[in-house]
């Protein structure tokens, strides 16, 4: 089973791969969109990732969402755990909006 990464580790990757090489089409838009995309350097992610982690009630995928999008409003964090069908309340949502804050 293949790991996920983080938007800003893929960003990384690519331009590491584009150096050495020509890319592929796909490859090329996809670098395209991380850099679009991306808002945090490789490190802080990885800060963020670790803090979210700590978390009981965040999960690794639903944390790097939240890392790669740093949500802003209850509404887009109530977005993303629904997709993974996670119920959060308002206090969890609170937190991770002040997390995600302190990153922006």
């Amino acid at each position: 089973m293949t790991e996920a990464i983080s938007l800003t580790a893929v960003k990384d990757l690519l331009t590491e791969a584009a150096q050495k090489r020509t890319l592929s089409r796909e490859a090329q838009l996809a670098l395209q969109h991380a850099e679009a995309s991306v808002k945090l350097t490789r490190e802080d992610t990885e800060k963020l990732l670790g803090e979210l982690k700590e978390l009981p009630w965040v999960d690794p995928l639903f944390a790097l969402k939240v890392a790669d999008l740093l949500p802003q409003f209850p509404e887009e964090v109530r977005l993303l755990a629904s997709k993974d069908r996670t119920v959060l309340d308002e206090e969890q949502i609170k937190s991770l909006l002040e997390l995600t804050a302190k990153y922006r």
